[in-house]
Protein backbone atom coordinates (compact mmCIF):
# COMPACT_ATOMS: atom_id res chain seq x y z
CA UNK A 1 0.00 0.00 0.00
CA UNK A 2 1.50 3.65 -0.68
CA UNK A 3 2.66 5.85 1.78
CA UNK A 4 0.31 8.97 1.60
CA UNK A 5 -0.15 12.19 3.58
CA UNK A 6 -3.70 12.60 5.45
CA UNK A 7 -6.09 14.86 4.46
CA UNK A 8 -6.24 17.96 7.12
CA UNK A 9 -9.10 17.11 8.44
CA UNK A 10 -8.48 13.36 9.36
CA UNK A 11 -5.03 14.54 10.78
CA UNK A 12 -6.51 17.20 12.84
CA UNK A 13 -9.26 14.94 14.52
CA UNK A 14 -6.11 12.39 15.75
CA UNK A 15 -4.45 15.48 16.73
CA UNK A 16 -7.46 16.10 19.00
CA UNK A 17 -7.85 12.87 20.40
CA UNK A 18 -4.09 13.11 21.87
CA UNK A 19 -5.97 16.36 23.79
CA UNK A 20 -9.35 15.43 24.23
CA UNK A 21 -9.92 11.74 25.39
CA UNK A 22 -13.39 12.70 27.05
CA UNK A 23 -15.55 15.17 28.51
CA UNK A 24 -13.19 15.76 31.58
CA UNK A 25 -10.42 16.14 29.42
CA UNK A 26 -12.73 19.35 27.86
CA UNK A 27 -12.94 20.62 30.95
CA UNK A 28 -9.03 20.73 31.87
CA UNK A 29 -7.77 22.28 28.99
CA UNK A 30 -11.08 25.38 29.90
CA UNK A 31 -10.10 25.13 33.40
CA UNK A 32 -6.82 25.57 32.76
CA UNK A 33 -7.05 28.40 30.48
CA UNK A 34 -9.37 30.11 32.89
CA UNK A 35 -6.51 29.96 35.59
CA UNK A 36 -3.96 31.17 33.31
CA UNK A 37 -6.30 33.83 32.67
CA UNK A 38 -6.33 35.03 36.60
CA UNK A 39 -9.75 33.97 36.95
CA UNK A 40 -10.75 34.17 41.03
CA UNK A 41 -14.24 32.58 39.93
CA UNK A 42 -14.99 29.89 37.83
CA UNK A 43 -18.21 27.75 37.09
CA UNK A 44 -18.36 24.63 35.42
CA UNK A 45 -22.02 23.51 34.19
CA UNK A 46 -22.31 19.97 32.17
CA UNK A 47 -25.51 17.39 30.94
CA UNK A 48 -25.16 13.73 29.94
CA UNK A 49 -21.71 13.43 31.45
CA UNK A 50 -20.30 16.54 29.74
CA UNK A 51 -21.26 14.85 26.16
CA UNK A 52 -24.10 17.02 25.10
CA UNK A 53 -23.26 20.06 27.16
CA UNK A 54 -20.65 21.27 28.41
CA UNK A 55 -19.90 25.17 29.77
CA UNK A 56 -16.97 26.76 31.71
CA UNK A 57 -17.22 30.52 32.42
CA UNK A 58 -14.57 33.05 34.51
CA UNK A 59 -14.37 36.19 34.99
CA UNK A 60 -10.43 36.08 33.75
CA UNK A 61 -8.58 38.92 31.74
CA UNK A 62 -10.75 37.75 28.93
CA UNK A 63 -9.67 38.03 25.32
CA UNK A 64 -9.66 41.16 22.62
CA UNK A 65 -11.75 40.23 18.89
CA UNK A 66 -8.26 39.83 17.33
CA UNK A 67 -6.69 37.61 19.99
CA UNK A 68 -9.87 35.24 19.74
CA UNK A 69 -9.89 34.79 16.44
CA UNK A 70 -5.97 33.75 16.81
CA UNK A 71 -6.68 31.68 19.73
CA UNK A 72 -8.95 28.74 18.10
CA UNK A 73 -5.96 28.56 15.20
CA UNK A 74 -3.66 25.23 15.85
CA UNK A 75 -0.24 26.22 17.78
CA UNK A 76 -1.59 29.61 18.74
CA UNK A 77 -0.41 31.00 22.48
CA UNK A 78 0.47 33.86 24.17
CA UNK A 79 2.67 31.65 26.63
CA UNK A 80 5.96 30.53 24.85
CA UNK A 81 7.79 32.25 21.85
CA UNK A 82 10.84 30.12 21.35
CA UNK A 83 12.21 26.21 21.99
CA UNK A 84 13.83 27.59 25.36
CA UNK A 85 10.81 28.51 26.51
CA UNK A 86 9.93 25.12 26.86
CA UNK A 87 12.30 24.75 29.77
CA UNK A 88 10.72 27.80 31.74
CA UNK A 89 7.19 26.51 31.42
CA UNK A 90 4.89 28.65 34.48
CA UNK A 91 1.74 28.63 33.27
CA UNK A 92 -0.74 25.54 32.97
CA UNK A 93 -1.64 25.23 28.97
CA UNK A 94 1.09 26.35 26.66
CA UNK A 95 1.20 23.88 23.88
CA UNK A 96 -2.07 26.43 21.96
CA UNK A 97 -3.57 22.96 21.21
CA UNK A 98 -7.05 23.34 23.70
CA UNK A 99 -9.53 25.38 21.40
CA UNK A 100 -8.47 24.18 18.39
CA UNK A 101 -8.56 20.59 19.33
CA UNK A 102 -12.33 20.89 21.09
CA UNK A 103 -13.64 22.49 18.08
CA UNK A 104 -12.43 19.90 16.03
CA UNK A 105 -14.73 17.12 17.77
CA UNK A 106 -16.99 19.36 18.73
CA UNK A 107 -19.67 22.61 18.38
CA UNK A 108 -18.18 25.40 20.50
CA UNK A 109 -19.51 28.56 20.94
CA UNK A 110 -17.00 31.31 22.94
CA UNK A 111 -18.00 34.82 24.59
CA UNK A 112 -15.39 36.89 25.60
CA UNK A 113 -14.44 39.98 26.66
CA UNK A 114 -11.29 42.03 27.91
CA UNK A 115 -11.01 45.05 29.60
CA UNK A 116 -9.98 47.28 26.73
CA UNK A 117 -13.48 46.33 25.10
CA UNK A 118 -16.93 47.85 25.11
CA UNK A 119 -18.28 44.56 24.18
CA UNK A 120 -17.62 40.81 24.14
CA UNK A 121 -16.76 38.66 20.93
CA UNK A 122 -19.00 36.17 20.41
CA UNK A 123 -17.73 33.19 17.99
CA UNK A 124 -19.89 29.69 16.82
CA UNK A 125 -18.00 27.11 16.00
CA UNK A 126 -18.81 23.87 13.91
CA UNK A 127 -15.88 21.74 12.60
CA UNK A 128 -13.38 23.85 13.40
CA UNK A 129 -14.69 26.70 11.51
CA UNK A 130 -16.30 29.66 12.37
CA UNK A 131 -20.10 29.87 11.14
CA UNK A 132 -21.39 33.33 12.96
CA UNK A 133 -19.46 35.99 14.63
CA UNK A 134 -21.47 38.60 16.63
CA UNK A 135 -20.82 41.83 19.27
CA UNK A 136 -22.76 40.63 22.52
CA UNK A 137 -22.93 41.67 26.41
CA UNK A 138 -20.81 40.12 29.34
CA UNK A 139 -18.88 41.52 32.05
CA UNK A 140 -15.15 41.06 31.36
CA UNK A 141 -13.89 37.30 30.87
CA UNK A 142 -14.56 34.16 29.07
CA UNK A 143 -17.02 31.57 28.56
CA UNK A 144 -16.87 28.85 26.54
CA UNK A 145 -19.99 26.30 25.65
CA UNK A 146 -19.22 22.91 24.27
CA UNK A 147 -21.98 20.84 22.60
CA UNK A 148 -22.09 17.18 21.11
CA UNK A 149 -18.82 16.44 21.74
CA UNK A 150 -17.56 13.48 19.52
CA UNK A 151 -20.53 13.66 17.40
CA UNK A 152 -18.04 13.87 14.54
CA UNK A 153 -16.49 10.78 15.82
CA UNK A 154 -18.49 7.79 16.53
CA UNK A 155 -15.44 5.72 17.25
CA UNK A 156 -14.53 7.83 20.03
CA UNK A 157 -18.01 8.06 21.10
CA UNK A 158 -18.55 4.58 21.59
CA UNK A 159 -16.07 4.31 24.26
CA UNK A 160 -16.97 6.78 26.67
CA UNK A 161 -18.74 5.33 29.44
CA UNK A 162 -21.95 6.10 31.40
CA UNK A 163 -23.38 9.50 31.88
CA UNK A 164 -22.85 8.76 35.71
CA UNK A 165 -19.13 7.73 34.91
CA UNK A 166 -17.92 10.95 32.57
CA UNK A 167 -19.91 12.95 35.36
CA UNK A 168 -17.94 11.27 38.20
CA UNK A 169 -14.73 12.12 35.75
CA UNK A 170 -15.65 15.85 35.61
CA UNK A 171 -16.40 15.97 39.07
CA UNK A 172 -13.21 14.58 40.38
CA UNK A 173 -11.19 17.05 37.99
CA UNK A 174 -12.50 20.02 39.37
CA UNK A 175 -12.00 18.99 42.49
CA UNK A 176 -8.77 18.35 42.15
CA UNK A 177 -8.09 22.29 41.09
CA UNK A 178 -10.46 23.39 43.46
CA UNK A 179 -7.71 21.69 45.94
CA UNK A 180 -4.59 23.40 43.73
CA UNK A 181 -6.26 26.91 43.76
CA UNK A 182 -7.68 27.22 47.34
CA UNK A 183 -8.13 30.95 46.26
CA UNK A 184 -10.32 30.27 43.46
CA UNK A 185 -14.02 29.94 43.97
CA UNK A 186 -15.48 26.90 41.86
CA UNK A 187 -18.92 25.93 41.31
CA UNK A 188 -19.41 22.90 39.58
CA UNK A 189 -23.16 21.90 38.64
CA UNK A 190 -24.01 18.40 37.28
CA UNK A 191 -27.19 17.55 35.61
CA UNK A 192 -28.93 21.40 37.00
CA UNK A 193 -27.86 19.82 40.32
CA UNK A 194 -25.02 22.21 42.05
CA UNK A 195 -22.12 19.30 43.16
CA UNK A 196 -19.37 21.18 44.24
CA UNK A 197 -19.20 24.96 45.86
CA UNK A 198 -15.28 26.33 47.07
CA UNK A 199 -15.30 29.65 49.10
CA UNK A 200 -12.25 30.81 47.32
CA UNK A 201 -11.07 32.05 50.73
CA UNK A 202 -7.51 31.18 50.05
CA UNK A 203 -7.24 28.62 52.43
CA UNK A 204 -6.14 25.09 51.20
CA UNK A 205 -8.02 22.95 54.63
CA UNK A 206 -11.46 25.20 53.82
CA UNK A 207 -11.58 23.55 49.99
CA UNK A 208 -10.45 20.42 51.56
CA UNK A 209 -13.12 20.67 53.77
CA UNK A 210 -15.81 21.41 50.36
CA UNK A 211 -14.27 18.46 48.73
CA UNK A 212 -13.81 16.07 51.28
CA UNK A 213 -16.30 17.14 54.08
CA UNK A 214 -15.91 19.33 57.48
CA UNK A 215 -14.99 16.35 59.55
CA UNK A 216 -11.77 15.77 57.09
CA UNK A 217 -10.79 18.17 56.72
CA UNK A 218 -10.33 19.20 60.74
CA UNK A 219 -8.07 16.24 60.74
CA UNK A 220 -5.89 16.62 58.26
CA UNK A 221 -2.14 17.74 59.51
CA UNK A 222 -0.06 20.58 58.17
CA UNK A 223 2.15 19.43 55.57
CA UNK A 224 5.66 22.10 54.31
CA UNK A 225 9.17 21.58 54.03
CA UNK A 226 11.94 22.80 51.88
CA UNK A 227 15.36 20.99 50.88
CA UNK A 228 16.83 23.90 49.36
CA UNK A 229 15.50 23.62 46.12
CA UNK A 230 11.97 22.53 45.84
CA UNK A 231 9.45 23.20 48.73
CA UNK A 232 6.02 21.07 49.68
CA UNK A 233 3.17 22.36 51.41
CA UNK A 234 -0.25 20.88 51.57
CA UNK A 235 -1.88 18.77 53.85
CA UNK A 236 -1.98 14.90 55.05
CA UNK A 237 -4.28 12.86 57.17
CA UNK A 238 -3.15 10.87 60.13
CA UNK A 239 -3.39 7.50 60.22
CA UNK A 240 -6.84 7.28 61.73
CA UNK A 241 -8.20 9.00 58.58
CA UNK A 242 -7.50 6.08 55.70
CA UNK A 243 -9.38 5.51 52.05
CA UNK A 244 -9.92 2.40 50.75
CA UNK A 245 -8.36 4.08 47.39
CA UNK A 246 -5.53 5.68 46.12
CA UNK A 247 -7.87 8.39 44.93
CA UNK A 248 -7.58 10.78 47.58
CA UNK A 249 -3.96 11.33 46.65
CA UNK A 250 -3.36 15.00 44.93
CA UNK A 251 -0.44 15.88 43.42
CA UNK A 252 0.25 19.26 42.12
CA UNK A 253 3.73 20.10 40.67
CA UNK A 254 4.09 24.08 40.49
CA UNK A 255 0.16 23.48 40.70
CA UNK A 256 -0.23 21.71 37.55
CA UNK A 257 -2.27 18.51 38.68
CA UNK A 258 -0.69 15.34 37.80
CA UNK A 259 -0.17 11.76 38.22
CA UNK A 260 3.05 10.68 39.16
CA UNK A 261 4.55 7.70 40.65
CA UNK A 262 7.53 8.89 42.90
CA UNK A 263 5.40 10.83 45.07
CA UNK A 264 3.00 8.30 45.29
CA UNK A 265 5.82 6.50 46.47
CA UNK A 266 6.98 8.76 48.72
CA UNK A 267 3.42 8.63 50.34
CA UNK A 268 3.16 4.94 50.71
CA UNK A 269 6.59 4.63 52.12
CA UNK A 270 5.50 7.66 54.53
CA UNK A 271 2.48 5.80 55.87
CA UNK A 272 3.84 2.10 55.59
CA UNK A 273 3.14 0.33 58.98
CA UNK A 274 0.96 2.90 60.18
CA UNK A 275 -2.41 1.99 57.94
CA UNK A 276 -4.09 -1.57 57.28
CA UNK A 277 -3.09 -3.56 53.74
CA UNK A 278 -5.09 -1.80 51.08
CA UNK A 279 -5.66 1.50 52.93
CA UNK A 280 -4.59 4.55 51.73
CA UNK A 281 -4.71 8.14 53.54
CA UNK A 282 -6.15 11.56 52.10
CA UNK A 283 -2.85 13.37 51.04
CA UNK A 284 -2.66 16.93 49.19
CA UNK A 285 0.92 17.93 48.12
CA UNK A 286 2.01 21.02 46.29
CA UNK A 287 5.42 20.63 44.44
CA UNK A 288 7.11 24.09 43.98
CA UNK A 289 10.18 23.54 42.16
CA UNK A 290 11.96 25.91 39.54
CA UNK A 291 10.47 24.47 35.75
CA UNK A 292 13.91 23.82 34.59
CA UNK A 293 14.08 21.09 37.01
CA UNK A 294 10.49 19.55 35.52
CA UNK A 295 9.46 18.65 32.29
CA UNK A 296 5.47 18.97 31.83
CA UNK A 297 6.03 18.47 28.45
CA UNK A 298 5.84 14.74 28.33
CA UNK A 299 1.77 13.24 27.58
CA UNK A 300 -0.69 15.13 25.26
CA UNK A 301 -2.85 16.56 27.93
CA UNK A 302 0.10 17.09 30.78
CA UNK A 303 -1.22 14.69 33.16
CA UNK A 304 2.29 13.48 33.80
CA UNK A 305 5.67 15.18 34.47
CA UNK A 306 8.85 14.03 34.62
CA UNK A 307 11.70 15.46 37.35
CA UNK A 308 15.26 15.69 36.38
CA UNK A 309 16.16 13.93 39.54
CA UNK A 310 13.55 11.45 40.82
CA UNK A 311 15.61 10.35 44.18
CA UNK A 312 15.85 14.31 45.46
CA UNK A 313 12.17 14.81 44.67
CA UNK A 314 11.20 11.42 46.78
CA UNK A 315 13.72 11.82 49.63
CA UNK A 316 12.59 15.45 50.09
CA UNK A 317 8.97 14.52 49.93
CA UNK A 318 9.32 10.86 51.85
CA UNK A 319 11.53 13.80 54.83
CA UNK A 320 8.44 16.09 55.06
CA UNK A 321 5.76 14.24 55.38
CA UNK A 322 7.45 11.87 58.01
CA UNK A 323 8.53 15.09 59.71
CA UNK A 324 4.59 15.67 59.62
CA UNK A 325 3.74 12.27 61.01
CA UNK A 326 6.53 12.36 63.68
CA UNK A 327 4.83 15.95 64.78
CA UNK A 328 1.20 14.18 64.91
CA UNK A 329 -0.42 14.26 68.71
CA UNK A 330 -1.80 10.99 67.54
CA UNK A 331 0.32 8.48 68.97
CA UNK A 332 1.83 5.95 66.23
CA UNK A 333 5.25 4.76 64.17
CA UNK A 334 6.75 7.56 63.27
CA UNK A 335 10.48 7.45 61.24
CA UNK A 336 12.68 10.23 60.34
CA UNK A 337 13.60 9.67 56.58
CA UNK A 338 17.17 7.84 55.82
CA UNK A 339 20.37 9.68 56.18
CA UNK A 340 24.03 8.61 56.31
CA UNK A 341 23.02 7.99 60.33
CA UNK A 342 20.36 4.81 59.67
CA UNK A 343 20.79 4.47 63.86
CA UNK A 344 18.46 7.92 64.17
CA UNK A 345 15.35 6.71 62.32
CA UNK A 346 15.13 4.46 65.68
CA UNK A 347 15.40 7.57 67.98
CA UNK A 348 12.17 9.15 66.80
CA UNK A 349 9.88 6.48 67.96
CA UNK A 350 7.57 7.92 70.44
CA UNK A 351 6.62 6.19 73.85
CA UNK A 352 3.25 7.22 74.13
CA UNK A 353 1.07 6.64 77.24
CA UNK A 354 -1.84 4.11 77.55
CA UNK A 355 -4.30 4.91 74.57
CA UNK A 356 -7.04 2.53 75.42
CA UNK A 357 -9.64 2.34 78.42
CA UNK A 358 -8.92 -0.06 81.51
CA UNK A 359 -9.82 -3.31 79.74
CA UNK A 360 -10.72 -6.85 82.08
CA UNK A 361 -10.04 -10.23 80.14
CA UNK A 362 -13.31 -12.07 79.75
CA UNK A 363 -11.94 -15.39 77.94
CA UNK A 364 -10.50 -16.58 74.54
CA UNK A 365 -12.28 -17.30 71.87
CA UNK A 366 -10.72 -19.55 68.86
CA UNK A 367 -7.97 -19.75 70.68
CA UNK A 368 -7.29 -16.71 68.69
CA UNK A 369 -8.89 -13.83 70.00
CA UNK A 370 -8.69 -12.45 73.49
CA UNK A 371 -12.04 -10.94 75.06
CA UNK A 372 -12.16 -7.90 76.98
CA UNK A 373 -14.76 -5.43 78.37
CA UNK A 374 -14.01 -2.00 78.95
CA UNK A 375 -15.49 1.22 79.10
CA UNK A 376 -17.90 1.62 76.53
CA UNK A 377 -18.34 -1.73 75.62
CA UNK A 378 -16.46 -5.38 74.50
CA UNK A 379 -13.61 -5.33 72.62
CA UNK A 380 -12.03 -8.85 70.98
CA UNK A 381 -8.06 -8.62 69.99
CA UNK A 382 -6.52 -10.32 67.79
CA UNK A 383 -3.26 -11.70 70.11
CA UNK A 384 -0.79 -12.39 67.49
CA UNK A 385 -1.35 -8.73 65.84
CA UNK A 386 -1.29 -7.81 69.50
CA UNK A 387 2.09 -9.15 70.63
CA UNK A 388 3.31 -8.27 67.45
CA UNK A 389 2.54 -4.59 68.61
CA UNK A 390 4.05 -5.05 71.83
CA UNK A 391 7.27 -6.73 70.29
CA UNK A 392 7.53 -4.33 67.68
CA UNK A 393 8.01 -1.49 70.19
CA UNK A 394 10.26 -3.24 72.37
CA UNK A 395 12.90 -3.89 69.03
CA UNK A 396 12.19 -0.13 68.54
CA UNK A 397 13.31 0.67 72.23
CA UNK A 398 16.21 -1.39 72.12
CA UNK A 399 17.28 -0.33 68.86
CA UNK A 400 16.82 3.57 69.90
CA UNK A 401 19.29 2.08 72.68
CA UNK A 402 21.78 -0.24 70.73
CA UNK A 403 21.10 -2.51 73.31
CA UNK A 404 19.08 -5.73 71.86
CA UNK A 405 18.02 -8.59 74.00
CA UNK A 406 19.99 -11.72 72.96
CA UNK A 407 19.45 -15.37 73.58
CA UNK A 408 22.51 -17.66 73.32
CA UNK A 409 21.79 -21.17 71.41
CA UNK A 410 23.19 -24.49 73.27
CA UNK A 411 23.78 -25.89 70.49
CA UNK A 412 24.66 -23.95 67.48
CA UNK A 413 22.14 -23.99 64.45
CA UNK A 414 23.00 -24.84 61.21
CA UNK A 415 21.51 -23.16 58.29
CA UNK A 416 21.55 -23.54 54.31
CA UNK A 417 20.57 -20.62 52.29
CA UNK A 418 19.83 -19.84 48.71
CA UNK A 419 22.09 -17.48 46.72
CA UNK A 420 19.67 -14.47 46.86
CA UNK A 421 19.71 -14.93 50.83
CA UNK A 422 23.75 -15.54 51.17
CA UNK A 423 24.08 -12.38 49.30
CA UNK A 424 21.74 -10.62 51.50
CA UNK A 425 23.73 -12.27 54.72
CA UNK A 426 27.02 -10.85 53.19
CA UNK A 427 25.50 -7.37 52.84
CA UNK A 428 23.75 -7.54 55.34
CA UNK A 429 25.60 -9.47 58.36
CA UNK A 430 26.36 -6.31 60.53
CA UNK A 431 22.68 -5.11 60.45
CA UNK A 432 21.34 -8.63 61.83
CA UNK A 433 24.16 -8.40 64.65
CA UNK A 434 22.62 -5.05 65.53
CA UNK A 435 19.17 -6.98 65.72
CA UNK A 436 20.72 -9.85 68.06
CA UNK A 437 22.03 -12.45 65.85
CA UNK A 438 25.68 -13.68 65.99
CA UNK A 439 26.45 -15.67 62.71
CA UNK A 440 29.02 -17.15 61.04
CA UNK A 441 30.14 -19.01 57.70
CA UNK A 442 30.31 -22.39 57.88
CA UNK A 443 30.82 -23.85 53.96
CA UNK A 444 29.46 -22.77 50.83
CA UNK A 445 25.51 -21.35 51.63
CA UNK A 446 25.53 -22.79 54.68
CA UNK A 447 25.94 -20.80 57.99
CA UNK A 448 26.07 -21.33 61.97
CA UNK A 449 23.64 -19.24 64.07
CA UNK A 450 25.17 -18.64 67.75
CA UNK A 451 22.99 -16.01 69.01
CA UNK A 452 19.25 -14.91 68.29
CA UNK A 453 17.21 -12.34 69.47
CA UNK A 454 15.61 -13.44 72.60
CA UNK A 455 11.45 -12.87 71.57
CA UNK A 456 12.61 -15.69 68.54
CA UNK A 457 13.39 -17.92 71.46
CA UNK A 458 11.28 -21.61 70.57
CA UNK A 459 10.37 -20.35 67.68
CA UNK A 460 11.09 -21.64 63.35
CA UNK A 461 14.54 -19.91 63.53
CA UNK A 462 15.27 -21.59 60.24
CA UNK A 463 12.45 -20.18 58.69
CA UNK A 464 12.57 -16.82 60.55
CA UNK A 465 15.96 -16.33 59.25
CA UNK A 466 15.67 -17.14 55.88
CA UNK A 467 12.19 -14.92 55.21
CA UNK A 468 14.15 -12.23 57.14
CA UNK A 469 16.85 -12.37 54.70
CA UNK A 470 14.18 -12.63 52.28
CA UNK A 471 12.93 -9.29 53.04
CA UNK A 472 16.29 -7.11 53.56
CA UNK A 473 17.46 -8.57 50.70
CA UNK A 474 14.55 -7.15 48.17
CA UNK A 475 14.37 -3.66 50.07
CA UNK A 476 16.63 -0.85 48.18
CA UNK A 477 16.01 1.74 50.95
CA UNK A 478 18.25 1.92 54.25
CA UNK A 479 15.61 2.71 56.17
CA UNK A 480 12.70 0.87 55.23
CA UNK A 481 15.16 -2.11 55.38
CA UNK A 482 15.77 -1.54 59.07
CA UNK A 483 11.81 -1.35 58.95
CA UNK A 484 11.05 -4.31 57.72
CA UNK A 485 13.67 -6.39 59.65
CA UNK A 486 11.75 -5.19 63.11
CA UNK A 487 8.59 -5.92 61.13
CA UNK A 488 9.51 -9.74 60.51
CA UNK A 489 11.08 -10.02 63.97
CA UNK A 490 7.84 -9.05 65.65
CA UNK A 491 6.06 -11.12 63.17
CA UNK A 492 7.82 -13.96 63.86
CA UNK A 493 8.28 -13.78 67.58
CA UNK A 494 4.92 -13.24 68.31
CA UNK A 495 2.02 -15.42 69.50
CA UNK A 496 0.30 -17.69 67.37
CA UNK A 497 -3.73 -17.47 66.41
CA UNK A 498 -4.73 -21.46 68.01
CA UNK A 499 -2.06 -21.27 71.43
CA UNK A 500 -3.73 -21.26 74.16
CA UNK A 501 -3.54 -18.94 76.82
CA UNK A 502 -4.21 -18.83 80.47
CA UNK A 503 -6.35 -15.54 81.98
CA UNK A 504 -2.76 -14.07 83.68
CA UNK A 505 -1.51 -14.13 79.96
CA UNK A 506 -4.33 -12.50 78.66
CA UNK A 507 -4.40 -10.27 81.26
CA UNK A 508 -0.58 -9.28 80.77
CA UNK A 509 -0.79 -9.33 77.30
CA UNK A 510 -3.98 -6.35 77.51
CA UNK A 511 -1.41 -4.71 79.80
CA UNK A 512 1.32 -4.70 77.21
CA UNK A 513 -0.78 -3.58 74.68
CA UNK A 514 -2.35 -0.62 76.63
CA UNK A 515 1.29 0.73 76.71
CA UNK A 516 2.63 0.80 73.19
CA UNK A 517 2.59 3.53 70.73
CA UNK A 518 -0.10 2.82 68.64
CA UNK A 519 -2.04 0.06 70.23
CA UNK A 520 -5.28 -0.25 67.95
CA UNK A 521 -2.89 -1.45 64.70
CA UNK A 522 0.38 -4.16 64.09
CA UNK A 523 3.16 -3.17 62.70
CA UNK A 524 1.91 -4.17 59.41
CA UNK A 525 -0.82 -1.57 59.87
CA UNK A 526 -3.52 -4.65 60.68
CA UNK A 527 -5.97 -3.84 63.42
CA UNK A 528 -5.26 -5.11 66.99
CA UNK A 529 -9.16 -5.31 67.73
CA UNK A 530 -12.70 -4.99 67.19
CA UNK A 531 -15.11 -2.82 69.58
CA UNK A 532 -18.23 -3.26 69.94
CA UNK A 533 -19.72 -0.29 71.73
CA UNK A 534 -22.92 -0.76 74.33
CA UNK A 535 -24.86 1.30 71.99
CA UNK A 536 -24.34 -1.48 69.16
CA UNK A 537 -24.78 -4.31 71.06
CA UNK A 538 -27.94 -2.93 72.71
CA UNK A 539 -29.12 -1.96 68.58
CA UNK A 540 -28.46 -5.44 68.39
CA UNK A 541 -30.27 -7.17 71.07
CA UNK A 542 -33.55 -4.42 69.88
CA UNK A 543 -32.82 -2.74 73.54
CA UNK A 544 -33.92 0.64 74.01
CA UNK A 545 -33.27 1.64 77.56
Amino acid sequence: MPIKVLPPEVASKIAAGEVIERPSSVAKELIENSLDAGAREIVIEAHNGGVSYLRVADNGYGLSAADVEVAIRRHATSKITKLEDLEHISTLGFRGEALPSIATVAEVEILTRDMGSSAATYLHLENGKIISREKKSRPQGTSITVRHLFRSLPVRLKFLKSSNTESSHIASLVSQYALAFPEVKFQLTIDGRTSLQTPGDGDLRTAVSAVYGLETAQKMLEVEGTDGFMYIQGLASPPSVQRSSRSYLSFFVNRRYVRNSILAKAVETAFEGLLMTGRHPVVILNVAIPPEEVDVNVHPSKLEVKFRNNSAVFTAALKILRDTLAKSPLPGVRLESENADVQSLWERFPHAAATLPSLQTLGQLSASYILAEGEGGLFLIDQHAAHERILFDKIVAQRAKKQPDIQGMLEPLSVELSPSQELAMKHYQGLLAEFGFTIEPFGSRNYLVRAVPAMLDGSNLVETLKELLDDIGSEQDAGQRELKAAQSLACHGAIRAGQQLNTQEMQNLIRQLEHTSQPRTCPHGRPTMIHLSSQQLKKEFGRTG
